[in-house]
């Protein structure tokens, strides 16, 4: 039970970065538009983010510091800088969607226009970030993101052709919807399981529960428990479009939609799990990326930061966390579409996704921090492989972006 519960950091992290609320439609549209044809993105984003997150957990574990504080240290302050600024945009533009996606979960539940709920769920996720204990926030929103697998249970109470599935899955291609929309979902998909902000979170997150060396193994039970969990709500996702939408060739663009194969399998008492389990999700993945946020413009600067601490006494890490989430609201305010923002978000996040994964895996190597707990042969090599993958799909995503008008 105690591991159990030790997972639910990385239940909270891989909930922001496999079901945040661009991957609750996005997972969906790409189950309706190529079936199970992604499901190989979602098995390497599980693959390369256990690598790294485990690098993450073993440096805060053993050093006791966060990652982006030895980043500084370690890389020198003007790569750090330019790392904080890609990380901070991207992460605080995300966490406006996040915003948008409690609000978007609130007005499946109430029928009342997304708009009047956004300040209600930014407040909210303000006064849970500033009042929450932190094993407090992890374990409650952690387990109750874990309402998502209402759609794996939907799919084995469904009409399932597994055989279909599994040959979907197995035979990828893009179903007539063209290889450059297929590889933009694909490399849109990766990002969202590698976003820049689950390593900061998922680090910050061991100092903030004080992990030792006597720690790893709890630390390495959260990265192998929770972020894989997070790849099966996002697989769930992707199977039930498949099953529901592909063979109709329906196209999805609302969380309602999304909603449909649960409310099939189970009336009106899906529809309120569902909405249930899209409120913990966005508002888990909202806190995190608010955090993160914070964490990283605090670790730069050298401020005490942290929800160990009073606020008080980290003043300045929670004027950032304040800031960030006015900011967020005051985007959603222009009444911009959250689903939207966040498939661009998660473009912009694949190209500056290598100034993320790259130190890590410096900073993983150096005994100065590290003593003999070093990465060992096989996991420099696993990590310097998915590494040439993070570049690919940097490489690649505006490009695709563009040419494909955004996999349209």
């Amino acid at each position: 039970m105690r591991k159990l519960l030790a997972a639910t950091l990385g239940v909270l992290s891989a909930i922001g970065g496999f079901v945040d609320i661009g991957d609750l439609v996005a997972a969906s549209q790409a189950g309706a538009r190529f079936g199970m044809a992604h499901a190989w993105v979602l098995l390497l984003g599980v693959v390369g983010i256990c690598a790294y997150a485990e690098m993450a957990g073993r440096i805060a574990a053993v050093s006791g510091r966060a990652v982006f504080d030895l980043v500084r240290e370690r890389l020198g302050p003007r790569v750090a800088l330019l790392n904080l600024a890609a990380s901070y945009l991207v992460t605080v533009l995300t966490l406006a969607a996040e915003l948008g996606g409690v609000a978007l979960a609130l007005q499946l539940a109430s029928r009342v226009s997304y708009l009047l709920w956004v300040p209600v769920a930014a407040f909210a996720v303000w006064l849970v970030l500033w009042r929450m204990r932190f094993q407090l926030m992890e374990r409650v929103f952690g387990l109750a993101g874990l309402t998502l697998l209402v759609f794996a249970v939907a799919l084995f109470w469904l009409p399932t052709d597994w055989a279909a599935l599994g040959h979907d899955a197995l035979h990828p291609n893009p179903a007539g919807q063209g290889w450059g929309a297929y590889w933009f979902v694909a490399v849109a998909l990766f990002a969202s399981t590698v976003s820049p902000y689950e390593v900061f979170f998922f680090s910050s997150g061991g100092v903030e529960e004080n992990w030792s060396a006597a720690d790893l193994a709890d630390a390495r039970s959260s990265v192998l428990i929770g972020f894989p969990v997070g790849g099966l709500l996002a697989l769930s996702l992707i199977a039930t479009a498949a099953v529901v939408f592909h063979p109709a060739g329906v196209s999805l663009s609302s969380l309602d939609q999304v909603a449909e194969p649960v409310v099939l399998a189970f009336g009106g008492v899906g529809l309120a799990v569902a909405a249930l389990a899209f409120f913990a999700v966005t508002f888990g993945a909202a806190l995190e990326t608010g955090l993160s946020a914070a964490y990283a413009a605090a670790q730069y600067f050298g401020w005490q930061w942290g929800k160990r601490v009073s606020p008080r006494e980290a003043a300045r890490f929670h004027s950032v966390l304040l800031v960030s989430v006015l900011a967020g609201t005051l985007l959603l305010a222009t009444t911009v579409d959250p689903v939207r923002l966040t498939e661009y978000m998660l473009v912009a996040s694949a190209v500056v996704l290598p100034l993320t994964y790259l130190p890590i895996l410096v900073v993983a190597n150096d005994r100065t921090y590290l003593g003999d707990d070093v990465n060992g042969p096989w996991l420099n090599l696993l990590g310097a492989v998915f590494l040439l993958v993070i570049v690919a799909a940097s490489v690649a995503a505006v490009p695709l972006a563009v040419g494909t008008g955004m996999g349209r």
